[in-house]
Order: C-alpha cells, then structure tokens, then sequence
C-alpha cells in the first residue's frame, strides 16, 4: 500500500493516480488531517506493508526503521513530488513491497540515502537512468 502524508499537493496525488500507481492519502482516505509524527508512526504500523511519502525530513531518522512499512522522505521540491515517487517505486532497490520494507529513505535530486531493518549504518545509491 502506498500512501502519501497530507503534506502532499492534490496536484501530485492526481499526477500519481494518472500514471496508475496506486495511492492513498493521510486526512483524504486514511486517518484525519493534522495527524503528529508519533500518531502517524502507530498508524503505519497498523497497515498492511505501508511505503510513506512525505515531504517532512524530520521522520528521516534511524529509529523509525521497522520491518513492517517504509518511510520515504522526499527532499525535493513539492512540484516534483509526483515524478521522484515514481522514480523510487522504479528503483532497482526498491521496485517491490518486499524490498521496500524496513527502510527510511531520503530522496533527493542527487540521489538515495537510507536506513534498512538489519544494517547499523546509513546506505547510499543512485538514481538509475
């Protein structure tokens, strides 16, 4: 299930639906605006295998590394939300569920840095043409 944090433009969420990339929305199909971080995190573990798009750096943090869902943090700007969801939903590293659980991940123009459920320091990889 990929959902993005209601930080995220209507604009975006329309761009990603058009591309048919399955999403929900915090405070539009899960939960309710104005959900806080701590709240946001139970919520994540409540759902079925969650990859979370934010725009809220702040929860790019190892603590948050749990197996059961993904966080990825997007450090670009909010028109672009939409084309570096997919590129990550693309990436080698990333393309399935399965690979995508336990990480927090920064995306950002200049590439991926993340955190994995099993390893004790920070990873990096590339955007992939």
């Amino acid at each position: 299930m990929n959902v993005l944090d209601e930080n995220i433009r209507e604009d975006q969420r329309q761009r990603l639906r058009r591309w048919r990339i399955r999403i929900r929305q915090v405070g539009e199909d899960v939960a309710q605006k104005g959900i806080q971080d701590e709240s946001l995190i139970r919520l994540l573990q409540s759902l079925p295998r969650p990859t979370l798009f934010t725009r809220d750096q702040g929860l790019y943090d190892r603590r948050f590394v749990n197996r059961g869902y993904c966080i990825v943090c997007l450090g670009v700007g909010e028109r672009r939300v939409a084309v570096y969801t997919r590129r990550f939903l693309k990436h080698p590293l990333f393309n399935t569920q399965r690979k995508r659980l336990g990480g927090v991940v920064l995306a950002q123009a200049n590439g991926l840095r993340f955190w994995h459920a099993g390893t004790t320091q920070e990873q990096h990889a590339i955007w992939m043409p």
